[in-house]
């Protein structure tokens, strides 16, 4: 049976740096979280210029897990737990910030010397209460490493993380979700079957679709269904990108603010406290 929509979130701009604009459907002035999706980022596409220095700079995290799904260009990952990474288009990358650490994130320094199209989504993953003082991790993922599903033709759609048609993502997490990301050609339908009593949400990137009972929901716009009944019809009304996200809610109460998410507002600020007081060490890129 069809999942009912309970809401259509319009993404807005959010300043998150000084130099960095991004478009944000999640958290919403109408619906503020579907725990274990606190967060959801959709930066680009932006035309880098050739001798650009554009990068996100250190900055701290604690309790949750920043997930990365690169649509165009190139994005490099550094972090003072001694992890590194770079993903290119149709690559994942999942960090772990557990007890607390600083990371950069940006357009690698190959796309800054030579310019080009950067874009991607990021989303901010929480894991339960007995696991956010866990020490931290990180892993990728390129594009021929995630399982092709919902196969036809014009529908280029993967598997970023959980498991899905008897097919497994390599992503590890201690919160189990469902990533499907790619494009559906214009006119082309797909059906997902989601699992019941698991959150379920669908972000249009690009073009515009129908979803379900809702004739048309264009790009920058989040769709949370309700948790109830187990089917996803999805329509490109234009060529369109998605990303479709389900994972079994998290039960416990969530206090989130600046770069952490914790279950109080204790938590919370001890974690400010320790970022001002240097307890999370330092990066030099």
């Amino acid at each position: 049976m069809k999942k009912a929509i309970l809401h259509v979130l319009s993404g807005r701009e959010k300043k998150i740096t000084e130099e960095e604009t991004v478009i944000q459907p999640l958290p919403h002035k109408d619906f503020r979280f579907a725990n274990p999706f606190i967060v959801i980022h959709h930066i680009g596409p932006e035309e880098i210029k050739a001798g650009s220095e554009l990068r996100i700079h250190p900055h701290p995290h604690r309790g949750f897990s920043p997930v990365t799904f690169a649509i165009q260009g190139e994005g490099y990952h550094m972090d003072n737990a001694g992890h590194s990474g770079t993903i290119s288009a149709g690559g994942i990358q999942w960090m772990f910030a557990g007890k607390g650490l600083l990371h950069s994130e940006g357009p690698t320094k190959a796309i800054l010397e030579k310019g080009g199209t950067q874009e991607w989504i990021q989303i901010w993953v929480n894991v339960p209460k007995a696991n956010k003082w866990d020490d931290p991790y990180y892993q990728s993922a390129a594009k021929d490493q995630l399982p092709v599903v919902l196969e036809q033709e014009g529908v280029q759609l993967r598997l970023a993380s959980g498991e899905y048609e008897g097919k497994k993502s390599p992503m590890k997490s201690f919160t189990p979700v469902i990533a499907i990301i790619g494009t559906i050609q214009k006119g082309k339908t797909v059906k997902i079957d989601a699992t019941p009593g698991y959150q379920a949400l669908l972000y249009v990137s690009k073009g515009s679709i129908s979803a379900n009972d809702k004739e048309s929901i264009p790009f920058h716009n989040l769709i949370v269904f309700e948790k109830e009944n187990d089917e996803i019809v999805i329509t490109a009304l234009e060529d369109a990108g998605i990303l479709f996200l389900s994972a079994e809610p998290i039960d416990e109460p969530v206090a989130a603010k600046d770069n952490f998410v914790m279950n109080t507002a204790e938590e919370v600020e001890q974690a400010i406290s320790d970022y001002k007081n240097g307890l999370f060490g330092t990066l030099q890129y």
